[in-house]
């Protein structure tokens, strides 16, 4: 794994996605979570707060601040979203629940920190793209 990863290793484990080791729309499946990439920070606000509520607060609040970034299951991650969201975002991407869940995992802890970059959500209006931040995050990661 390459250790001066710039988001955290996630470059060797999704080595495959300009060769079609990853589905392209594992972005759409992020961007369904934050509200459809919008621009604005609410799907960021319901997302954290579902986490929180899921007892997650840790790893959600390690993803925030500016500090390493706590790891989550995808075991976690489908038990925070529910089933039917799980299935709602499988259904929409194309990408099956054992393959989405863990993707999930890998990705959202990186998401979210990226668009937290002050170490706190952002306010209305404020803080980068979802949509923008995901696509730089797998062009980073396909090259």
């Amino acid at each position: 794994m390459a250790t001066n990863d710039p988001v955290g290793g996630l470059g060797d484990l999704l080595g495959g996605a300009a060769s079609g080791g990853i589905p392209a729309n594992v972005g759409d499946a992020i961007g369904g979570l934050l509200g459809g990439g919008t621009g604005g920070t609410a799907g960021l606000e319901d997302l954290v707060k579902g986490f929180e509520q899921a007892g997650l607060t840790d790893q959600v609040q390690s993803w925030i601040g500016t500090g390493a970034n706590q790891p989550v299951t995808p075991e976690q991650i489908g038990q925070a979203l529910g089933p039917d969201k799980v299935q709602q975002l499988s259904s929409s991407t194309g990408i099956d629940v054992a393959a989405l869940l863990p993707m999930l995992a890998a990705f959202l802890p990186q998401v979210i920190n990226a668009l937290t970059p002050n170490g706190q959500l952002p306010k209305a209006g404020e803080g980068g793209d979802p949509a923008d931040v995901i696509g730089g995050l797998l062009k980073g990661l396909g090259g």
